[in-house]
Order: C-alpha cells, then sequence, then structure tokens
C-alpha cells in the first residue's frame, strides 16, 4: 500500500519529464512536417518556373510521412489523444466510474502490446538496414539510407507503448479530476 501511494505521489513528477521529452519529439515531427512543405514547394516552382526539379522530393516525403507518424504517436499517446469511440464509455461513466476507469486502463495497456509488437516487428527490417547500408534513391544520382528511416519506427513504437503503460498505471492509480467523456 505505501509503494503505491509514493507511485502515486511520485506520478506528476514523472509525467512532467515523460511529457517535456515526448513534446520535444513531437515538436521535431512538427518541424520535418514544415521541412518536406518547404522541399514540395521548392520542387513545384522549380519544376514549373525554372525546368529544374529537385530530384527524390516524392522518395523522400513518402519515407517522411512514416518517420513523422512515429515521432507524433507517444505524445498523443500520453496525453491520451488517439482516436477512440467512447460510446460505451460515456454509457458506463453515469453508472460506475471505477469500471470506466479499468475499462481505459485495460485499452491503454491493449495499445501497450500492439505497439511493443509493432517496434520487435520493425526491428528485423531496421537491423537489415543497418547491416546491409541499404538506400533509397539511384545510385549515382542521389541516395539516402533507409536505416534512420526504420529507427524511428522502432523507437516510436516503443516509447508510445511505454507512453500507453505510463499512461494506465497512472489511470489506475489516480482518481481523475476531469472526465474525458
Amino acid at each position: 500500500m505505501q509503494r503505491a501511494s509514493l507511485l502515486a505521489t511520485s506520478l506528476p513528477a514523472l509525467r512532467r519529464g515523460l511529457q517535456l521529452a515526448l513534446n520535444a519529439m513531437a515538436a521535431v515531427g512538427v518541424l520535418w512536417i514544415f521541412a518536406i512543405m518547404l522541399l514540395i514547394v521548392a520542387d513545384v516552382v522549380g519544376r514549373n518556373f525554372l525546368a529544374a526539379p529537385i530530384i527524390g522530393v516524392a522518395e523522400i516525403a513518402a519515407r517522411s510521412v512514416v518517420a513523422i507518424v512515429f515521432l507524433l504517436l507517444p505524445a498523443a499517446a500520453l496525453n491520451g489523444t488517439l482516436i477512440r469511440s467512447d460510446f460505451l464509455m460515456r454509457g458506463l461513466q453515469r453508472l460506475s466510474p471505477r469500471s470506466v476507469r479499468l475499462l481505459d486502463s485495460l485499452f491503454t495497456f491493449a495499445g501497450a502490446v500492439i505497439f511493443g509488437l509493432v517496434a520487435l516487428a520493425a526491428w528485423p527490417d531496421t537491423h537489415d538496414a543497418w547491416v546491409s547500408s541499404e538506400f533509397f534513391g539511384v545510385r549515382g544520382v542521389w541516395t539516402l539510407p533507409t536505416f534512420p528511416f526504420h529507427l524511428l519506427v522502432v523507437l516510436g513504437a516503443s516509447v508510445t507503448s511505454f507512453a500507453c503503460i505510463f499512461s494506465a498505471v497512472e489511470t489506475l492509480l489516480n482518481r481523475p479530476t476531469e472526465e474525458h467523456f
């Protein structure tokens, strides 16, 4: 009982530190979106007005979308802003707030398992990309290694899994002051 109490009192400080780190990841994702946007605009201007397109923009943008998503996911998981259907929770909220917290924690733990499995499934491709020095592009024209993109998927999924676990534990230990439903 004393350990649970200690954990419950230290959760706000842990959350602030975790929130800061995950917000930094999300900020990198947002800056990356802005950079891709500028790259696409520069390509369109170069292609239409200068007859000089930027080589590889489509490939870079396509690879970037997945990496950006996995940079933004952990903060969304911690904040409880991942897409969800809450019609069941709204009905249960009136009957039993405790059961809503339990269900919410179970669903969040399920999310942790799913994102953990995504990280495990993505790891072999990440390892292979590193070992084989895999790249995309056209050799001799331009190339970009695929390893950083694969690594961001593994790291993003792992951190999202951790954020889900943290959020589920926090929900179980704390009585929420505001209802999300």
